[in-house]
């Protein structure tokens, strides 16, 4: 269920703003593009496309680096750019951010739409101190016609007006409540930030969502040992675990993935909720704000995540 709250100060957009379509990792196609422009004109808003968005380097990118980061970079200084949806996700955007100092994302603060391999992009923003949405892109909004209420929550949160998400509780929940900044996105992708300036477990009082696809357990299990060996989990008030798919079950005597984060993580003493809607079926992302913070509150009846 979803109630709404007042606008946050923040880079949110009015009727008539104008995004920016880039494609800062795998290579993409026009008519994925065009059905995102297409919905996106549909919700009251003018699209413009990055010079490379379609470009192909032959390794499966969407251009060499070089090519990708000017429209990055494009997109971010042109004044009448308001925000900037990623086509697609894939492989690639975290080559840009060694081009791409947190100064430069801090004077420039609009909020970058994506998920799986945009969550590179998006813990950036949070380190720069500006907010990003962790959801839908361009084929999805274009599959459903941004009529589904996935897509209409995103249209919703583009606008600044936030959720108040009500989710039914699930057996392996450890109640509490717990406020932060929330980050995450793509457990594998902000693994691999790990030491960075661009990494959110960085951030203090943070809620961390996480969700994957086709990583198995035990390399899931590798990188949470990973987090905790550099000490970073004691930033975290509360978890957030969303869908695992793809991936080999049963493994390491486990039955399923939920069940081994379970094993792990039910002695941290912080509020954790698994199989929050947010992952890479698309009826299943339900958009997240990410640098914003919430207030998480989890009871044996349910769970509640709201922006404040």
């Amino acid at each position: 269920m979803i109630g709404m709250l007042l606008p946050l100060n923040a880079q949110f957009l009015n009727e008539g703003d104008t995004i920016a379509i880039i494609s800062p990792s795998s290579a993409t196609d026009t008519t994925t593009i065009n059905g995102g422009i297409r919905t996106l004109e549909r919700w009251g808003y003018h699209c413009v496309v990055g010079s490379h968005a379609l470009c192909n380097d032959g390794h499966g990118f969407a251009g060499t680096v070089e090519e990708r980061l000017s429209d990055l970079l494009w997109a971010l200084h042109e004044p009448s750019i308001k925000a900037i949806m990623c086509s697609r996700g894939g492989d690639g955007a975290a080559h840009l951010l060694c081009h791409l100092p947190l100064d430069t994302l801090h004077r420039y603060p609009k909020m970058i739409i994506g998920f799986s391999d945009v969550t590179a992009l998006l813990c950036a923003e949070a380190r720069a101190g500006n907010y990003g949405i962790h959801g839908s892109m361009c084929h999805a909004i274009a599959t459903y016609e941004g009529t589904d209420t996935v897509s209409q929550m995103l249209c919703s949160m583009i606008q600044g007006k936030l959720p108040v998400y009500r989710e039914p509780s699930h057996p392996l929940n450890s109640p509490g409540h717990a406020e932060g900044i929330v980050v995450g996105g793509n457990l594998s992708v902000y693994n691999d930030l790990a030491g960075s300036d661009y990494d959110p477990l960085l951030l203090p009082d943070i809620i961390l969502f996480m969700e994957d696809t086709g990583e198995n357990m035990s390399k899931v299990d590798r990188m949470l040992h990973n987090m905790e060996m550099r000490g970073l989990l004691s930033h975290v008030r509360g978890i957030i675990v969303g869908q695992f798919t793809k991936y080999q079950h049963p493994e390491n005597g486990f039955d399923d993935m939920y069940a081994m984060l379970h094993h792990y993580m039910q002695h941290f003493g912080i509020p954790i909720v698994y199989d929050f809607p947010v992952g890479h079926a698309h009826l299943r992302n339900y958009p997240l704000l990410v640098g914003a913070h919430a207030i998480l509150d989890v009871t044996p009846d349910s769970v509640i995540l709201r922006y404040e």
